[in-house]
């Protein structure tokens, strides 16, 4: 059918088709060689190490106060020695006086107590004695106040009736002694301390009836004050010098006291009020013997402490020579928790020793329970002092002493409005009345109220009773 030319090329046409479709075929079926493998990633960098922003500080939990205590060793009336009008200081010069009591203060947190008389080296009187043998100024060496440091004492009372036996400059000399010494004081008007002991922020303030004194008699002012401390202190102690003197004066008579015509106060009247104004303890002194003492609103309040240590001058015969140291444990929020009465006697030349006989502690508790029906302390034969259940105590009620009605323009009087308005100046003179009414002219007048005029008649009892209003009555809105 085909020429043999013409069928080699045919063969020649089918292995030519043959061999490029096996070609083809193979070159189908072969695997394509492997992708390189992609470069590893460049490793991410490091970062620098920061610092750790400290953690905040945690806050420290507020303390519970009820769960604190506080211990405060309180005594009465104190007169180391006096060198006028004659050397009546001790053999050796007193190093030795407060020996026997010593521990008992200094174990405390605080010790406290009443300064009679001056320290001040040399110096004339600011008052006369007609009977030396009644009537005493007392004038003790500064180096006195180290007797006192050295015995435990923290703080002294200088609001008492001899605090001015060499005027308001040995007044001023005391209070620079007992400052060079390191122990704290109050008395004057505007005088108080303050501490801070275990945590706890403490104020002490010291009244008396002494002129130029933080004036025990003015009960609204010492309110006001004692409120304006406890607002601004975990806890307040108070003391007063108040109430008659002598051994038939142990019993508190619950009213208004004097001695020898001098106003003396209402010692319950002061004390509660005090308490009722933030004070956590009260304690007195003056009448020269122990009174009763009472638990008042969760807080103690003693109301005389007697005759503690006092070389000369007045009598410590008998019951006026049996003194306690008060040892009272308060709370972080001022409330009575315990105490203790440790008794002593002074039998001169000694000083303060220790009772065995425990006198101070059976006048104590007779005189609490007598006085008071229930004093709300349990008094223990071993001198411990505890809580003790108590009816509420019913409130005595006084008038209102905005316009107590005619004044009675003496010298008393003269101090209350110096308690208020202090000048530093002597109540009475012609040079306070001036400050004074200067002192109420800049308090008084403003602009909104031109119509007032305050008019200060020259007549001493007309004076008194203008000035009366305008310190003691209503202020202007």
């Amino acid at each position: 059918m085909f020429s043999e030319s013409a069928l080699e090329t045919r063969r020649t046409r089918i292995r030519h088709w043959c061999g490029l479709a096996a070609l083809l075929l193979v070159g189908a079926c072969a695997a394509p060689p492997p992708a390189p493998p992609p470069a590893p990633p460049e490793p991410a960098p490091i970062p620098e190490p920061q610092e750790e922003p400290p953690p905040e500080p945690v806050p420290e939990p507020e303390p519970d106060k009820s769960e604190l205590r506080i211990t405060i060793a309180a005594v009465g009336d104190m007169m180391l020695g006096t060198d006028f009008p004659e050397n009546h200081l001790p053999d050796d010069d007193g190093e030795s006086f407060l020996a026997d009591v010593t521990p008992f203060l200094e174990s405390a947190d605080i010790a406290i107590g009443n300064l009679e008389g001056v320290l001040v080296d040399g110096g004339e009187p600011a008052k006369t004695c007609s009977n030396p043998q009644a009537c005493y100024l007392f004038r003790s060496p500064t180096r006195y106040a180290e007797h006192l440091v050295n015995a435990g004492f923290d703080v002294m009372s200088v609001a008492n009736n001899h605090a001015r036996d060499f005027g308001e400059a040995g007044r001023t000399a005391t209070a620079q002694a007992l400052a060079d010494a390191g122990i704290l004081h109050s008395g004057r008007v505007g005088d108080f301390a303050t501490l801070e002991v275990e945590g706890l922020s403490v104020a002490f303030l010291a009244y008396a009836v002494t002129r130029n004194s933080n004036m025990l008699l003015d009960y609204t002012y010492a309110e006001e004050t004692v409120a304006r401390f406890a607002e601004a202190h975990d806890i307040v102690i108070v003391s007063f010098h108040g109430g008659a003197e002598g051994r038939d004066v142990t019993h508190i008579p619950f009213d208004e006291e004097e001695y020898y015509g001098e106003p003396r106060g209402d010692v319950v009247r002061f004390a509660r009020m005090a308490v009722d104004a933030g004070a956590d303890f009260v304690f007195g002194h003056g009448p020269h013997v122990v009174r009763a003492a009472e638990r008042y609103e969760d807080r103690l309040i003693a109301y005389s402490l007697g005759n503690f240590a006092t070389y000369y001058g007045i009598s410590v015969a008998g019951i006026k020579g049996v003194a306690p140291i008060l040892i009272v444990t308060l709370d972080g929020e001022g409330k009575f928790v315990e105490g203790e009465i440790v008794s002593t006697e002074q039998i001169r030349p000694a000083g303060p020793s220790i009772d065995e006989d425990g006198r101070a502690l059976s006048m104590m508790r007779a005189l609490s329970v007598q006085d008071f029906g229930e004093p709300g302390l349990l008094f223990q034969t071993d001198g411990k002092i505890l809580p003790q259940e108590r009816a509420e105590v019913e409130r005595r009620e006084f008038d209102d002493e905005t316009d107590g009605g005619p004044i009675v323009c003496t010298e008393p009087w003269f101090w209350e409005v110096e308690s208020r308005i202090p000048t530093g100046l002597e109540a009475g003179s012609d040079a306070w009345r001036e400050r004074i009414e200067g002192a109420l002219y800049v308090a008084y007048h403003r602009p909104e109220h031109d119509y007032l005029v305050l008019i200060f008649p020259d007549d001493l009892t007309e004076w008194c009773e203008v000035v009366d209003y305008w310190v003691f009555g209503p202020s202007l809105p």
